[in-house]
């Protein structure tokens, strides 16, 4: 589990794919510090389990499924990733809770600057979009976002001068894939309720259903 705040950039040293999966290597910089084989690692959003560590460089082996859901399999030597550690017992959730089971990647199709800060629009896949709130959160790249706009085909985002300095976001382009993780909370409410709506009226959850139980 992790928190979707970035520790720091680290850059990829190696990325080799080999019958569908990848031998990744990272140099993470001080999150390298006291990883051991077998602990997580959040790279891009995705929770990678650590196979090697040399000094400041560790290397994850990363499955199919996740090179063809994520970005990962984009990465090639230089790249620079978010990274974060699994979040310990007690620690801090300034975030919110992130599985780090990316749903999908997401291509951005605009950027609009201005005022110090900039505003993000991206398309995910559809079957994606019924967990998007407006003020929900969502991580993008790994990292913990607010929703501001949420249409029936896009979502927006704003970046803040921290969040563009202290993550990868800022190098972001229109065009670019990044991995998107929904809500985890906003998953399970809209399989509960579309469970006990699809019972009962075949067809899915509606809006006008959602008001006669008071959640909208």
């Amino acid at each position: 589990m992790f928190t979707g705040i970035i520790e720091s950039i680290g850059t990829v040293r190696a990325a080799r794919v080999r019958l569908g999966n990848m031998e990744l290597t990272v140099d993470l910089g001080t999150p390298a510090a006291g990883l051991v084989p077998g602990a997580s690692v959040s790279i891009n959003g995705a929770c990678l389990t650590v196979a090697r560590v040399d000094g400041t460089q560790t290397t994850f082996d990363v499955v199919s499924e996740t090179v063809d859901r994520t970005n990962l399999g984009l990465l090639k030597p230089g790249d620079r990733v978010n990274v974060e550690r699994a979040l310990r017992a007690g620690g801090s959730i300034d975030g919110h809770l992130v599985q780090g089971h990316v749903d999908g990647t997401a291509r951005i199709t605009r950027i609009d600057t201005g005022a110090g800060q900039w505003k993000v629009w991206l398309e995910p896949p559809p079957d994606l979009m019924r967990y998007m709130v407006v003020k929900g959160s969502v991580a993008i790249d790994g990292v913990s976002l607010t929703l501001v706009d949420v249409t029936d085909r896009q979502i927006s985002v704003v970046l803040i001068p921290t969040t563009l300095e202290r993550t990868t976001l800022g190098r972001r382009r229109v065009g670019d894939l990044v991995n998107i993780e929904t809500d985890l909370i906003a998953r399970i409410v809209v399989r509960q309720l579309e469970g006990r709506f699809t019972a009962a009226r075949p067809g899915g959850v509606t809006l006008q259903q959602l008001a006669e139980h008071g959640f909208t």
